[in-house]
């Protein structure tokens, strides 16, 4: 009898045993996440947040920088080609260092490097040191980004993960759109320095966050012996070079130009290589067959339209306003706001919506209303200004958040933790990738519209013409009265007419730029349509 007793008591012993040992996604509990892990997620994404508010809070202030380091303009486009070389090549790479290194040291090292770099460019005195400190800030820089994502990945159970992500699209898009905002109040109210000064600390905050809320790890230093150092190299030249020809390409005529031709003869060399050793190779540094999968490829290439509208318009728009409206650095972005704050009031209840209505859905609605705000853009006037331009700005503040959470979770649906390092350095790669390819493209666009608008109408405006004639003797009478003599009272008549018309061959120009832009948010939100279902509310992946 005490034999059975025991059996019993040894099998309901086991039966717990059993049951305590279960992984915790059985547990009804598991989806709760502790504070420490969500304390840590808030300083993932201040780092992000800064990494990226980096790529466009200069350009607003980018004519200050150059006349103090005493370079031209188009000098002083290194300063931004610097950054984003850099920030392109480290993307990919951070999924496998992270865990060389272990996340927590990955990041305190990296975030403590983009202080120093900061503070470097702030006191930086010419333009070759500026853009050696630019170049390490988005190479520190750019491990921020990904690393967030991966985060949200790793850490958060699918039920939660679409938390974490609407967190990640405040950096992916509330901060493009502030960057101007800030950097113009700065450069204005301060001094351009203060563009950089304004890492220092946020940057402590994060370091503090990191050593506090992320685990330490060991280190698998063993790795970089046996790591994919050619699939890294060739990666890391055929990306450079092809991020050099993006931003350089149009002020150097493209292929006009004798760099331009070699650069992309070694972008294609090294690009092809690349492909073929991370296809080809056992464990490569970067898993690329994600992209054969229909939702992360599809999502991907969304991703490549998500960049071109979210830094293609932060690109033109500046532009416009400061050409035609000539506005300061400050009014610009005082326009650019309309886009940003309007995001961090409608971007908490966007997980809320996803669990109501399917994600594809909803990232096609954003990427059409996103689209529609393009268009609202594509039919200016020389007379377009703030008091036009804030209502596309609120529609597209209304779009933005659509996109990228609904988008983050068609990508990474079913994605395994242990490719979440590489799921997120292709995922934002493309992001950025997008934004590179897209204002080059714009940038080339703008540059022949206006070639061909300006002989459009220099053909009906001609000497010949009653009308013509007679606004020139009217100009021509005005600048006489100014004190001008006759002839040259005629020339500065003629002038001031072919001013205006490049004026408004310019402003046709910057709306085909807009219509350019709509018309491929609109194709690739229909494309998302195509992804298989994901659940509503939660990535499904990682798992």
């Amino acid at each position: 009898m005490n034999q059975v007793i025991n059996k019993n008591t040894v099998a309901n012993q086991t039966a717990v045993n059993k049951q305590s040992q279960q992984p915790p996604s059985q547990s009804p509990m598991s989806d709760e996440v502790p504070i420490k892990t969500w304390i840590g997620l808030f300083g993932a994404m201040l780092g992000a947040f800064m990494a990226v508010l980096d790529i466009q809070i200069t350009n607003s202030s980018l004519q200050q920088i150059s006349g103090a380091l005493g370079a031209s303009t188009d000098e002083g486009s290194w300063i931004s080609t610097s950054y984003l070389v850099a920030e392109i090549v480290t993307i990919p790479l951070t999924g496998w260092l992270s865990q060389v290194f272990s996340v927590r040291w990955y990041l305190v090292v990296n975030s403590i490097l983009f202080i120093i770099f900061s503070l470097c460019c702030a006191f930086a005195t010419s333009l070759g040191e500026m853009i050696v400190f630019r170049a390490g800030q988005g190479f520190t820089g750019g491990v921020l980004i990904p690393m967030a994502f991966t985060i949200v990945l790793t850490t958060l159970p699918p039920a939660k993960q679409s938390i974490g992500l609407a967190m990640f699209s405040v950096t992916a898009t509330f901060a493009p759109s502030i960057g101007p905002t800030i950097g113009g109040w700065l450069t204005d109210n301060f001094s351009w320095q203060y563009n950089f000064y304004l890492n220092i600390i946020p940057g402590i905050l994060l370091v503090a966050i990191v050593l506090y809320a992320i685990d330490p790890q060991p280190l698998q230093l063993n790795r970089l012996k046996g790591g994919d150092w050619l699939g890294i190299v060739s990666m890391a030249i055929g990306l450079g070079s092809l991020e050099v020809i993006l931003e350089e390409g149009e002020r150097w005529d493209w292929f006009g130009s004798k760099t331009i031709r070699q650069l992309s003869i070694v972008a294609a060399i090294f690009l092809t290589l690349f492909f073929w050793i991370e296809l080809t190779r056992k464990r490569p540094f970067i898993n690329l067959r994600l992209l054969i999968r229909r939702n992360f490829g599809i999502a991907s290439i969304a991703g490549l339209a998500l960049g071109l509208g979210l830094y293609g318009t932060v690109y033109i728009i500046p532009l416009y306003l400061g050409q035609i409206q000539d506005y300061s650095p400050q009014q610009i972005g005082e326009v650019i706001m309309w886009s940003g704050v309007p995001q961090l009031f409608l971007i908490p209840f966007v997980p809320k919506l996803m669990q109501r209505f399917d994600p594809r859905w909803m990232a096609a609605v954003g990427f059409g209303i996103f689209a529609i705000s393009c268009f609202m853009n594509s039919t200016m006037t020389h007379y377009t200004a703030i008091q036009e331009l804030k209502w596309s700005q609120l529609v597209r503040a209304l779009g933005q958040p659509l996109m990228i959470l609904p988008l983050s979770s068609i990508a990474t649906a079913n994605i395994e933790k242990e490719q979440a390092g590489s799921a997120s350095g292709l995922f934002n790669m493309a992001r950025n990738l997008g934004g590179s390819v897209g204002i080059a493209a714009l940038d080339t666009l703008l540059t022949r519209r206006e070639q061909f608008h300006s002989e459009r109408l220099g053909e009906a405006i001609t000497s010949y013409s009653p009308r013509t004639q007679q606004r020139i003797d009217q100009m021509t009478q005005f600048f006489i009265s100014q004190g001008a003599d006759p002839s040259t009272a005629h020339n500065e008549a003629l002038q001031s007419i072919a001013n205006v018309i490049r004026r408004e061959a310019y402003v046709m120009a910057y709306n085909d730029c807009f219509y350019f832009m709509a018309i491929a948010l609109l194709v690739c939100g229909v494309a998302l349509l195509f992804t298989k279902k994901v659940k509503g509310g939660s990535t499904g992946g990682a798992h």
